[in-house]
């Protein structure tokens, strides 16, 4: 079972380059008892660090989890990316911002597909 509930967590992963663990947070959301995230940012250097490193540590609160991550292809990011609007609410605002999408219109986050990083996350 893994620790994380709705809501913010912080990904680190070691820099691909530094070699030292990167903090970012993210929002992880879960689908289907599976737990993933979106790189709004589709260039962010901690999308090209987990594509390096593969693992990654997720923190809330004092817990930490070891996970494996798996990036998924387009194809199998599209269903996510539809129900991102509705699962991550927030995530809507920021990539709003960022001029990935007007609002949390379904179609234009499935469009996201292949320009977007949809990451898996998989117990140690």
């Amino acid at each position: 079972v893994g620790l994380m509930r709705e809501g913010p967590v912080v990904l680190s992963v070691v820099g691909r380059t530094s070699g030292t663990p990167r903090p970012t947070p993210v929002t992880p959301f879960t689908v289907d008892g599976k737990r993933y995230v979106v790189g709004g940012f589709p260039k962010a250097d901690w999308v090209k660090n987990l594509r390096a490193a593969g693992e990654a540590t997720l923190t809330q609160g004092r817990k930490d989890e070891r996970v494996r991550v798996v990036e998924l292809s387009a194809d199998e990011a599209r269903p996510l990316l539809r129900q991102f609007p509705v699962l991550v609410p927030t995530g809507v605002s920021f990539m709003t911002r960022s001029g990935l999408v007007t609002g949390p219109n379904p179609d234009e986050f499935e469009a996201l597909a292949g320009r977007c990083a949809v990451f898996r996350f998989d117990p140690v």
